[in-house]
């Protein structure tokens, strides 16, 4: 093998690119994890909270822990949420929208314009069903039957709006498998299953990512509202060497634009989900967690910075 052959790659800072390595220590391999386990106990925790209310009557001072569902709930009884997406629709109806529902959706929108897009990774049931057929998908070796553009999403976010006009019935909650989801959990499966079987076989064996990264209505609003949120993915460019880790295990690649997020030093779009698997994957440390105003661009960056390693 020639010199030329075995001199490594280097990135456009001069640094030779390094592969992913996962750790082969346990705590290496939870450090990696982490976001993966800390997503997994949210989700599951407002599972259990719902069943825990409905079926155990679980409270706090005699008022309820958690009541309702994913589209309108109360937190012991005092703190309305309703979701956004699903009172925009209600509105269009014609419908007279109560106060507390107003107020709750204005609670849960200023949570998502301060932490983006964090619904689709960090809360939505579905989202664990998605996640299990990538994983599959990868460990099989399974290719796309079809092609579908990402912004298909935004299509049926308006068509969803339409029909709410048109029929008198908030749209996407009529058929949402997210909601067929959550009631299956609580109040018992019936034929919802069907729906999640469907969406689970949809990313398994015919596109990647396909509902939550290509149709999905309520990924669409959020990635409209979370393009002014705070908390992003801070970018450290002279440390980024383009290995391409980070792309592999996005479920969003498209935000992963390293001239863009170079340019701003995070990545900006309102389509990343901030589950955190690219900064758990980086060899080199670039990525992490940051609000907005504390990213700032240095007025000059050394390009002798040395490198970070993996957790061991």
């Amino acid at each position: 093998m020639s010199e030329a052959q075995n001199k490594p790659r280097l990135g456009p800072n001069g640094r030779p690119v390094r592969p992913f390595v996962m750790p082969e220590t346990l705590g290496g391999k939870l450090s990696v994890w982490r976001y993966i386990i800390l997503r997994r106990i949210v989700q599951l925790g407002v599972l259990v909270l719902f069943f825990g209310t409905f079926h155990w009557g679980w409270s706090i001072k005699e008022k309820l822990l958690l009541t309702g569902n994913l589209s309108s709930s109360s937190l012991l009884d005092v703190i309305p949420m309703a979701d956004p997406f699903a009172t925009l629709q209600i509105f269009l109806t014609g419908h007279i929208l109560e106060s507390e529902v107003i107020i709750g959706a204005a609670l849960v929108l200023a949570v998502y314009l301060l932490l983006g897009r964090v619904w689709c990774s960090w809360v939505c049931p579905i989202n664990m069903v998605t996640d299990l057929a990538g994983w599959l998908r990868n460990k099989i070796g399974i290719s796309n039957m079809v092609s579908l553009k990402r912004n298909t999403r935004y299509a049926v976010l308006v068509l969803t709006l339409v029909l709410s006009v048109l029929t008198g019935v908030a749209a996407f909650e009529w058929v949402s498998p997210i909601s067929m989801m959550h009631r299956g959990i609580i109040f018992g499966l019936g034929f919802g299953w069907t729906a999640i079987l469907g969406i689970f076989l949809f990313d398994l064996l015919i596109l990647k990512h396909g509902w939550c990264g290509h149709i999905c209505p309520l990924g669409a609003f959020y990635s409209l509202t979370g393009k002014t949120a705070q908390l992003r993915i801070a970018f450290d460019t002279p440390t980024c060497t383009h290995c391409g880790e980070c792309a592999k295990v996005c479920p969003e690649p498209q935000v992963l634009n390293l001239k863009k997020a170079s340019e701003a030093w995070m990545v900006a779009s309102g389509e990343c989900t901030n589950c955190g698997r690219c900064i758990a994957v980086c060899p080199e440390d670039t990525l992490k967690f940051n609000f907005r105003q504390s990213i700032k661009k240095p007025e000059s960056v050394s390009a002798t910075t040395q490198p970070r390693r993996n957790p061991t």
